[in-house]
């Protein structure tokens, strides 16, 4: 007869989620920021053209293109600032939470 190690067969079953809550709120997070990615320098994009460079600065078109290029650029920068933020202060808190138990 062989002798199973205890520890290879620990590593053949599949990981137990600690808590499903946990897996729920990382995912609405995650989509949280995917829409706010998609959403937000798309439309930053076309409201500084139209309203702001266009309308209020009097600018050319293809100046006003331009400009609110950057504009978005930045957004998409602090969103995805924003989002590392937020899953490091997550996964810190159920890093801190997980060494309580």
């Amino acid at each position: 007869m062989e002798r199973v190690d205890k520890a290879a067969l620990n590593a053949l079953q599949p990981p137990e989620f600690r808590n499903e809550s946990s897996l729920a709120s990382t995912l609405k997070t995650l989509l949280f920021f995917t829409a706010l990615m998609i959403t937000v320098p798309i439309g930053l994009y076309f409201a500084t053209k139209s309203y702001i460079f266009e309308g209020a600065f009097g600018m050319s078109n293809r100046d006003s293109y331009f400009y609110a290029a950057i504009v978005a650029v930045v957004a998409v920068h602090v969103v995805l600032a924003l989002f590392v933020y937020v899953a490091w202060n997550e996964g810190s808190r159920q890093w801190r939470e997980g060494k309580q138990d």
